[in-house]
């Protein structure tokens, strides 16, 4: 009875997993098939799932409408520079506040995960402010004034949000889990605190890495109000910036939003399809000790 009992539960969770699966990827396909529509049949009433004249020009004829090439590029720029500068600092962070004693680590630690608990919006302001005002930069003086800082350049998109709590503490959690023999033997053997920092300690823990490596690369890719806010130059926007173009004050060109789109959604899906093994062992083991 038990083991029949068992077999229903696994029936059931199976059940309810493949339902909650097709939610989330009916939007996804939609997406898909519109791209490839004529706007007179997106826009009809009732709406259909197929289309009945696949239009496979839609996508080139988008990449046209807009420079979608100089949008990938920077959002590629971005994206790249965010996930190795939050990797390289956070796994730093991270190693330091696991393994390294000094006094005050519990309290900074603490500090950064009260740092995660800070809406996202509420500190737009404050980091445009300091954009702005961030002295040598952008025609300011010694004291922020003058000028207009970071403000459409490359520094105001890549520097803030670089760095994450988040990374800090999943990197912190791997670190903690690895045994201190294996320091104490490097020890023995003559190696350095950043030696073993980077040829003992970081390499054992590729879970994180990917974990955070995917996140930070999916955050920033995704990325739309900052850099709307602190950019005005054709040439520094983003992709996801630059598919507003298709959202005209006349009319919103569906079809071509909705292949852009899935243009744009492209490089996350491969990402995590060469990533996922690692993605879900970070998360389930991150937890841990």
């Amino acid at each position: 009875m038990q083991a029949e009992g068992g077999k229903g539960g696994r029936i059931a969770l199976h059940v309810v997993l493949t339902i909650g699966a097709l939610v989330m990827i009916v939007p996804f396909v939609w997406m898909v098939l519109s791209s490839l529509k004529s706007h007179s049949e997106i826009t009809s009433y009732p709406p259909t799932w197929l289309p009945h004249d696949w239009r496979w020009s839609n996508y080139p004829d988008a990449l046209e409408f807009a420079p979608f090439g100089t949008y990938f590029r920077n959002s590629l720029i971005i994206s790249i520079g965010h996930t190795a500068i939050n990797l390289v600092l956070a796994a730093m962070a991270g190693y330091a506040l696991a393994r390294v004693p000094f006094r005050g680590r519990t309290v900074i630690f603490m500090a950064i995960l009260a740092t995660m608990m800070i809406p996202t919006y509420t500190k737009i302001v404050p980091q445009y402010l300091i954009a702005k005002g961030m002295p040598f930069f952008g025609g300011n003086d010694y004291l922020g004034r003058g000028g207009y800082g970071w403000l459409d350049s490359w520094w105001a998109l890549i520097v803030p949000g670089a760095l994450t709590p988040l990374a800090i503490f999943l990197l912190r959690q791997f670190y903690l889990s690895l045994p201190q023999e294996l320091e104490e033997a490097a020890r023995l053997d003559g190696m350095g605190e950043f030696g073993i920092f980077a040829r003992v300690m970081t390499p054992l823990i590729k879970p994180a890495v990917a974990t955070v490596a995917l996140i930070t690369f999916e955050n920033s890719w995704n990325n739309f109000l900052w850099p709307l806010i602190v950019t005005t130059r054709q040439d520094l926007r983003v992709i996801q910036v630059g598919l507003a173009a298709f959202q005209q004050s006349e009319r919103t060109l569906w079809e071509y939003l909705m292949a852009g789109t899935t243009l744009a959604t492209l490089p996350m899906i491969v990402l995590f399809l060469f990533t996922q093994r690692y993605f879900v062992q970070g998360f389930a083991n991150s937890g841990i000790k």
